[in-house]
């Protein structure tokens, strides 16, 4: 049975911690429980979850494989199918006018600073759509094809 009174009171699950560093009659007082000299003992003392303790980390001792251009990423936009068939939904795009890269630009579909697009086959397209693209999987050439388009590589 808990005891009323003042002692009775226990700390709330760690949120009333002792203050460190207040005097030598606190009890943690002169090096605040953190010893004498050594990385423990200095501020910012934090390690960061992944250190091995000096030995070489696992992630620079698994191979790396492949090549991964930024610069290529940055200037490819992806666009499915899916996307051009709201665009039609929305009226930006119409059946009779030609879809390129500037006209993609214009309605806002890739990012200004794009290169080139990428056509892929994520959702279904309806309306027949003539396009221009610098690539397109075959899925997405097919999906275009069913509903009445041509796809076009430049």
């Amino acid at each position: 049975m808990a005891s009323f009174g003042l002692s009775g009171l226990k700390a709330r699950n760690g949120i009333d911690r002792k203050a460190l560093g207040r005097g030598i009659g606190s009890g943690c007082g002169k090096t605040s429980s953190y010893g004498h000299k050594g990385a423990k003992a200095r501020s910012g003392r934090g390690k960061v979850v992944w250190f091995e303790g000096g030995q070489m980390p696992l992630y620079m001792r698994l191979p790396k494989r492949g090549f991964v251009s930024r610069k290529d990423r940055a200037s490819i936009s992806c666009l499915n199918l899916g996307d051009l068939q709201r665009l039609c939904d929305a009226k930006a795009l119409s059946k009779d006018q030609e879809v390129d890269i500037e006209v993609l630009k214009k309605v806002g579909a890739v990012r200004m600073t794009s290169k080139t697009v990428r056509l892929l086959a994520k959702g279904e397209l309806k309306t027949a759509l003539k396009i221009s693209v610098a690539y397109a999987s075959d899925a997405a050439t097919r999906g275009v094809e069913v509903a009445g388009g041509k796809v076009q590589i430049v």
